[in-house]
């Protein structure tokens, strides 16, 4: 395998570079960018020394389409206009940016102000949630890596709504998430100053992940209703953590919840179910491409809390990106994906 990462430089590019790097199936990683052409990759990342000395290549078309399969994880609106010409020959994409994952382009110009890609490239997009959409990953040439906030939240709500356990009317969700998944550019939001010690809400009912879980929840689970979703900034650098406040359909009990969610990813290697526990945290998946789920139910509201964790790098990106990879190729699932948690 021959494999391009375009955006090779931020946060979801580095994590696609280590995972990749023990990868079994790949012979090569070429290394891709819009603003740092010539630069040697690891002077600008000193962890690097010796593993990757190449310079940073020139983003060109004819490049790009001697690879098996090109990375995009670039920010919104460059893999948009990027992308459309260069998928008519044999290469294979992976889009990390959210630029495909809306079908209805009124909602993707609405929610990331930017100008939404060509009609006919959304239509043929495929949304690469692995766990709930294998049969069209694989026979797909553009994949729409979904969301880091949306991969925890779907893994987790998918089966209790398509069950018909909970009622997806008045859903509420609370996503907390690590720094990083902002990016590497500086900005005000992520200056240590302002994160440290400091724990901020934003993007209040204005957070572009909500059409996207909300377009999931009718895909996968015929499920029409809004949701409130409010996005909370911790103090920390990877992670996420969503609690779902869910209504529990007439009679449903926790052990109907538990068993759902086991009996629906038991054949899922990177889906962890867990029932009883002291404690639950991002630190239990940091640094891998797991996905833990929790389940308790409040007797007295008949309502549910149903966490998530993730490490929003990892499965919420690069980790969920090359999984899906596996699947297209028709590799292992797990392959290059294997490591241990980073406890501490």
């Amino acid at each position: 395998m021959k494999v391009g990462i375009v955006g090779a430089t931020g946060y979801g590019g580095l994590e696609l570079i280590r995972l990749l790097h023990n990868h079994q199936k790949v012979e090569k990683i070429e290394l891709f960018t819009s603003s740092d052409e010539g630069a040697i990759f690891s002077q600008k990342y000193a962890h690097l020394k010796k593993l990757y000395d190449q310079p940073l290549q020139k983003i060109e078309a004819a490049t790009l389409a001697q690879l098996d399969i090109v990375f995009t994880s670039t920010p919104s609106g460059v893999s948009s206009k990027l992308l459309p010409p260069l998928l008519n020959g044999t290469t294979k994409f992976i889009d990390l940016s959210g630029d495909f994952r809306l079908k209805n382009l009124e909602d993707y110009e609405k929610w990331y102000k930017k100008e939404a890609a060509p009609s006919e490239v959304i239509a043929q997009s495929i949304y690469g949630l692995s766990e709930w959409n294998k049969e069209a990953i694989k026979e797909a040439i553009l994949i729409a890596n979904p969301g880091c906030y949306p991969t925890a939240v779907l893994l987790s709500l998918l089966p209790l709504l398509k069950e018909k356990l909970i009622h997806a009317s008045g859903l509420i969700i609370d996503a907390k998430s690590g720094v990083s998944g902002a990016g590497n550019k500086p900005s005000l939001m992520t200056h240590y100053s302002e994160t440290n010690e400091n724990t901020a809400i934003y993007k209040i009912h204005e957070h572009q992940h909500i059409p996207e879980i909300e377009q999931a929840m009718k895909m996968f689970a015929n499920s029409d209703s809004p949701i409130t979703f409010t996005t909370t900034l911790v103090p920390m650098t990877r992670g996420i953590l969503a609690t779902s406040y869910a209504t529990l359909t007439n009679g449903t009990t926790e052990e109907q919840l538990y068993n759902c969610l086991v009996e629906q990813y038991k054949n899922n290697p990177f889906v962890r179910i867990v029932r009883e526990t002291a404690k639950f945290g991002t630190n239990q998946v940091y640094g891998s491409n797991f996905c833990d789920i929790h389940v308790k139910v409040d007797s007295r509201t008949g309502r549910a809390a149903i966490v998530a964790v993730i490490d929003n790098l990892v499965k919420g990106a690069a980790g969920q990106a090359i999984q899906n990879m596996n699947i297209q190729f028709g590799f292992d699932e797990t392959t290059g994906l294997t490591e241990v948690p980073l406890f501490i």
